[in-house]
């Protein structure tokens, strides 16, 4: 053996201490954004079936939700609306007192330090569904930019850190951009969806945000998964009308599309860890099929390998959870 020529890799392998200090790619909790789905009503704590451990809040529960946050170390939330009513202009997206709106105010009482960025679409208060107005043709672009500038703002104005328009309306980054600089909102960012695919993947989120579309599809607004140009297009264009973080959704079916993104632009990138690969990890751990822990770990860190600074992601309080742990034990 002593004739041999080799390299020893495994010396970097040996312990524990050693792995984590040559680790290449680091997972925190700041990192982490954790999805919340608002309802109007009160005492409302319902679990979403498709989902075990997500639940659908009003907003006297934020107390106790917020308080686990911020003692989870997690320092960023992404807010969905579900209203009582709706109506085919989707008008509780863009009230003063609409579900989101009061929740922003709300949780920026109890944590102004917490992050909140609002999810900024129609569909959860339309009442076909759909992302924008419709005729008998679709959804119509340019009339529906109109009131995604309106829901910018009043979300601004609720006191909103961050914009997420999340409609892949074309031109919606420039209008809303325009709309929150004349309204005065010039240092809010925009956190755009510039990447979002018509996928099989968001099932489940549709039945907690109660937005499937009444008639059809989204085909015609969100991206073919067969397209990989396109979607270069689309952060370039982003980029142009005044992004200033970009979305990749889905985010483990995508992690090729994540990873070129990467490789052309230096605009912070968050992977989006969809409602559907949620549950098939949730129910595969249910079934006590998979080490579900070690499985989210080895997920999270494939998507900051591709490129993401930042994850979007249901399993955030978990995650907050296990890294704790993680720590404690090295």
């Amino acid at each position: 053996m002593n004739k041999l020529s080799f390299k020893r890799h495994r010396r970097l392998r040996s312990t524990a201490s050693i792995r984590a200090l040559v680790s290449e790619t680091k997972l925190t909790t700041d990192d982490l954004i954790y999805p919340l789905f608002i309802i109007e009503g009160e005492q409302i704590k319902q679990e979403v079936a498709s989902m075990p451990g997500v639940y659908q809040l009003s907003i006297d529960y934020l107390v106790t939700e917020i308080a686990e946050l911020i003692d989870l170390g997690i320092k960023a939330v992404m807010l969905f609306g579900i209203p009582k009513e709706k109506d085919p202009e989707g008008s509780g997206a863009y009230c003063h007192q609409g579900i989101v709106q009061r929740a922003i105010r709300q949780i920026k009482d109890l944590a102004p330090e917490l992050l909140v960025i609002s999810d900024t679409c129609l569909c959860e208060y339309t009442s076909h569904g759909h992302c924008g107005i419709v005729d008998k043709f679709g959804v119509i672009n340019d009339s529906s930019l109109i009131l995604y500038v309106k829901a910018a703002i009043s979300q601004a104005q609720a006191g909103a850190d961050i914009i997420a328009p999340s409609n892949m309306m074309d031109g919606c980054v420039a209008a809303i951009r325009k709309g929150l600089d004349d309204a005065g909102f010039l240092d809010v960012p925009i956190m755009s969806y510039s990447v979002k695919y018509a996928s099989a993947f968001y099932g489940p989120f549709r039945e907690a945000a109660n937005s499937s579309p009444q008639f059809g599809n989204r085909l015609s607004y969100q991206m073919d998964p067969a397209n990989r140009l396109e979607a270069l297009r689309e952060v370039e264009s982003d980029i142009e009308e005044g992004t200033d973080l970009i979305i990749v959704k889905p985010a483990l079916a995508y992690l090729d599309i994540m990873r070129e993104i990467r490789n052309k632009i230096n605009t912070p990138l968050v992977a989006y860890n969809v409602s559907g690969e949620y549950t098939m990890i949730k129910a595969a751990a249910i079934n006590g099929w998979i080490d579900e822990q070690a499985i989210v770990l080895e997920q999270m860190i494939a998507m900051k390998r591709a490129g993401a600074d930042l994850i979007i992601t249901y399993f955030a309080k978990d995650l907050a959870k296990w890294l704790k742990k993680r720590r404690d034990h090295l």
